[in-house]
């Protein structure tokens, strides 16, 4: 088994500390066993990685309008048109 060496903060490492079940559990289990949640959904969260998105060219948008209509529902259900 490889091992890393890694620096914690003191708060970090009391955490850790506390966070073991047995005496004898390593740091490396509890890590293990941690859960980490991840961040709501924001409107805001939503915003900025749409700011982050590259901006779409003309062709790309007229592409996926055609998929788009290409794949739209018929207007009968009963009767397939294609």
């Amino acid at each position: 088994m490889t091992t890393e060496t890694i620096s914690l903060d003191l708060d970090a490492y009391d955490r850790l500390r506390r966070a073991r079940i047995r005496p004898d559990e390593s740091f490396s289990q509890v890590i293990r066993r941690a859960r980490w949640e991840t961040p709501p959904s924001t409107a805001a969260a939503l915003l900025q990685a749409l700011e982050q998105a590259p901006v779409l060219d003309e062709g790309v948008i007229q592409r996926l309008e055609s998929a788009q209509q290409a794949d739209a529902a018929p207007d009968n259900a009963w009767i397939e048109s294609r």
